[in-house]
């Protein structure tokens, strides 16, 4: 007896798409076919796909290791997601995810960025060659640095971003390089060691190394370090709500939404070519920007829940703090607390093009002319960007992050400096 084939897989299949198992394969009734590429493209046995947002790239393959679920995701040329659950995200050209991936909302992967297996992603954001070892959970981190598949950003296996704490918040976003000089493809690499972990929010320069089996939780933004530690034993008593220190976690968690908006100018005026000039390129940038703009929303409401939690810690500190201890500690959460509604309404509107407009223009009249005549390989434009371009574009990106940080100080001027 023969059963009929439903009639996207029979459509999907009339455009060249490889099915080696048609039977095996389901597309849910929302799935555009038009922006699913028939040249070069497979969907092997176990595949599901669904969303009406997901596009697919040619030469893409889909569940070759074991059963993959695709939901809403755009994924671009010669993507490979090996097996696993993807939802809400962009994966531009040749990147990777092996088998047992989960890779939730809010991720973009850039350029032949890669996770081995059973890797857990949410609100990811990976530059161009950035690897993951296997069983590694790295939620609420934008990481960059490295120049080449050869010389790229590695984080080992076993790993995982802390990113929830016992007070229950995730104001814990790190950046692990940073995006003004990342986009330009010229910095160290970092390497964060196997069975490790990072402690949110955390900020890392270029050409850190942390030690395998080291537990990091300070900022070392300037980079070139070797930071290694081991666990010691620590004792003292446990308040439940008291934040015992917030200037540095609001601050780190500005900086991530400047670095954020740096980056959403930088797809709006230097990506777009490039990825338009792809079949189904449209579909990636419009989704590289919705989780852009997505992961500006998770931190501000992040913060805004972190900033409720302050008058319960404020009650807590009052009780069990000594004078001494109190003084600049209440004043920040006071106003964290109080101005928060402020900061907020002041980081409105980010993607305004006023912001960063002089390096913007700058930088642009420099490399104007190459993105008008045709955009072609983007890792290679950039490559090719002489060295005064891209300090020009870096620090055209910068302002940016200063501008959109100086709007929230302004209402929280004790958190400055």
């Amino acid at each position: 007896m023969t059963t009929e084939l439903p009639k996207k897989t029979l459509a999907l299949i009339d455009k060249g798409v490889s099915i080696p198992v048609p039977s095996a394969v389901w597309i849910g009734d929302e799935v555009a076919v038009e922006r699913i590429s028939g040249k070069g493209t497979v969907l092997y046995p176990g595949t599901r796909l669904a969303g009406g947002k997901t596009s697919i790239g040619p030469g893409a393959k889909i569940g070759f290791e074991s059963p993959a679920t695709v939901v809403d995701c755009r994924i671009g040329p010669g993507v490979e997601l090996k097996g696993g659950f993807f939802s809400g995200s962009v994966f531009l050209a040749r990147s990777s995810m092996g088998p047992g991936a989960q890779v939730r909302e809010g991720c973009l992967l850039e350029e032949e960025a890669s996770g081995a297996h059973t890797v857990g992603l949410k609100q990811t954001i990976l530059f161009p060659f950035v690897t993951l070892g296997s069983l590694v959970n790295f939620c609420d981190c934008l990481m960059a640095g490295g120049t080449s598949r050869r010389d790229h950003s590695e984080v080992g296996s076993s790993y995982i971003h802390f990113n929830y704490t016992p007070n229950q918040d995730k104001a814990t976003a790190s950046l692990i390089g940073e995006v003004p000089c990342g986009v330009m493809l010229r910095q160290a690499p970092i390497f964060l060691g196997g069975q490790g972990g990072l402690v949110g929010p955390v900020r890392l320069g270029y050409g850190t190394l942390i030690a395998a089996g080291t537990v990091w939780e300070d900022d070392c933004p300037r980079g070139g370090m070797l930071l290694k530690g081991s666990v010691l034993r620590s004792e003292r008593p446990r308040h439940t709500g008291l934040y015992r220190e917030i200037r540095r976690k609001v601050s780190n968690n500005l900086l991530y939404i400047g670095n954020l908006v740096a980056l959403r100018h930088w797809y709006a005026h230097v990506r777009r070519p490039f990825l338009e000039s792809l079949e189904g390129g449209a579909a990636l940038y419009e989704g590289a920007l919705e989780v852009l703009d997505g992961a500006v929303d998770e931190r501000l409401g992040r913060l805004r829940a972190l900033a409720a939690n302050m008058g319960h810690s404020i009650a807590v500190a009052e009780k069990v703090l000594t004078d001494r201890a109190k003084g600049a500690l209440l004043k920040h959460k006071r106003e964290f607390m109080e101005n928060w509604p402020e900061a907020e309404k002041r980081l409105s509107g980010l993607a305004d093009d006023s912001i960063g407009e002089p390096g913007r223009t700058l930088f642009l009249g420099r490399i104007g002319e190459r993105l008008r005549t045709g955009a072609g390989d983007y890792i290679d434009f950039i490559r090719a960007l002489d060295r005064e371009s891209a300090d020009a574009g870096s620090a055209w990106l910068q302002s940016v992050v200063d501008a959109v940080v100086s709007r929230a100080l302004e209402a929280l001027p004790s958190f400055r400096g």
